[in-house]
């Protein structure tokens, strides 16, 4: 077994007021904090209007397929959407895309290795909606991710080529 963090959400927690999303932004800017783009955000708050509720979805990984079903779910009396937890950017939806490149986003805990004290929306969770916690998990679970890595990048080579994304990569490291 081994040890990993994770960020955890509570939803009756939230109160919608996207600091999360804020610093997350502005975390990913180019050059780091010297802009707020929301849609740079990997962590992003939604708002069910009929039940009054916010629902933080963190960036999750890229799947070429869209959702068969579009199921709902009820939760303490509460309906939700499949969408409304689901983190992945995917062919439906334009959610969890850099606004530049187009490429997916998915939640990197503000760096390698994360801050000891959490990913920067942990840290600025004013109603602690957001938490960060140890589990233990599987050696096969980090296979697994090996293995969606690779594929996520020979996906990303066949839709836009190699040099564009080597281009791309280039660009991340000097920044």
């Amino acid at each position: 077994m081994k040890k990993t963090k994770r960020i955890e959400i509570d939803i009756d927690k939230c109160t919608g007021c996207r600091t999360c999303e804020v610093i997350c932004a502005a975390f990913h800017a180019q050059p780091k904090y010297s802009a707020v783009n929301p849609k740079r955000s990997q962590i992003r708050v939604f708002f069910d209007e009929e039940n009054d509720l916010y629902v933080p979805v963190i960036a999750g990984p890229y799947t070429e397929a869209e959702c068969n079903g579009r199921n709902a779910y009820t939760v303490n009396g509460k309906k939700y959407s499949e969408c409304c937890f689901c983190p992945a950017s995917c062919p439906s939806r334009d959610l969890f895309k850099d606004p530049d490149s187009g490429l997916p986003l998915k939640c990197d805990m503000c760096g390698e290795p994360p801050p000891p004290e959490g990913p920067l929306c942990v840290q600025y969770c004013l109603d602690d909606a957001l938490t960060y916690v140890e589990r233990e998990e599987e050696e096969e679970e980090e296979e697994k991710k090996a293995d969606e890595k690779e594929n996520a990048i020979e996906y990303l080579i066949k839709q836009y080529g190699l040099e564009e994304i080597r281009d791309i990569l280039d660009r991340k490291l000097q920044s």
